[in-house]
């Protein structure tokens, strides 16, 4: 049972580059998280998928109005949500991959041309299901590309500001190398958390995930 609060910087804040900056730090407890989130990436596979699993409940809990942290307890559904969303990048991916991999082999430009926008739209559709995926993790949110491209659509210039945070956060991550390099399991942790932020924030807000919110 977690107890209803006031956050300092939450889904309906506005979203800017302070709030996404800051969300994953503005708590002990998030500050908690970023550390055994960045542990766990010392366990290849595993741990990505754990940390994904990780941001997928945090905006879950962000999104049912109760405290976001700490959500390193269960596990084994941690892992469950990872592997779900990770078999939708796979699903919305595997398109442009392959044809890419395939125009490389077969030394065709307009193949792999067209293999890498291909992959283009499905990195940009991702965000579409996943906040949606949150709300209920109702798995039937995430393997329709269509709907994900028609989310992100309907998030207009909000969606494409998400992404403009996005990019320069990923880039700030990298400092963690200068840390002997282990400096960027952290970092990066921190990053993934931005990002969620970010689009989770354009997708509850345009599609109201918050509302009837109760205790989870």
């Amino acid at each position: 049972m977690f107890v209803k609060k006031n956050f300092v910087i939450d889904l309906r804040n506005p979203l800017s580059w302070r709030n996404s900056m800051l969300f994953p730090l503005q708590s002990a407890a998030s500050r908690k998280d970023i550390i055994i989130g960045g542990i766990w990436l010392l366990v290849p596979v595993v741990g990505w998928l754990l940390n994904m699993g990780h941001r997928v409940r945090v905006v879950h809990r962000l999104q049912q109005g109760v405290t976001p942290w700490p959500a390193w307890d269960n596990p084994k559904e941690l892992l469950e949500h990872g592997c779900y969303t990770f078999l939708g990048m796979i699903w919305y991916g595997w398109p442009g991959v392959s044809l890419f991999i395939f125009g490389v082999f077969t030394k065709s430009p307009p193949l792999y041309m067209l293999g890498f926008f291909l992959w283009s739209i499905a990195v940009v559709a991702i965000p579409g299901y996943m906040s949606h995926y949150c709300k209920e993790y109702d798995t039937k949110e995430i393997f329709n590309p269509f709907l994900a491209l028609s989310r992100v659509r309907q998030g207009g210039i909000k969606y494409w500001k998400a992404w403009a945070i996005v990019f320069p956060s990923m880039f700030i991550s990298f400092l963690g190398l200068l840390f002997l390099g282990i400096g960027f399991l952290f970092t990066s942790v921190w990053f993934w958390q931005v990002a969620a932020f970010g689009f989770a924030t354009v997708f509850t807000q345009h599609f109201d995930l918050d509302s009837n919110n109760g205790e989870a």
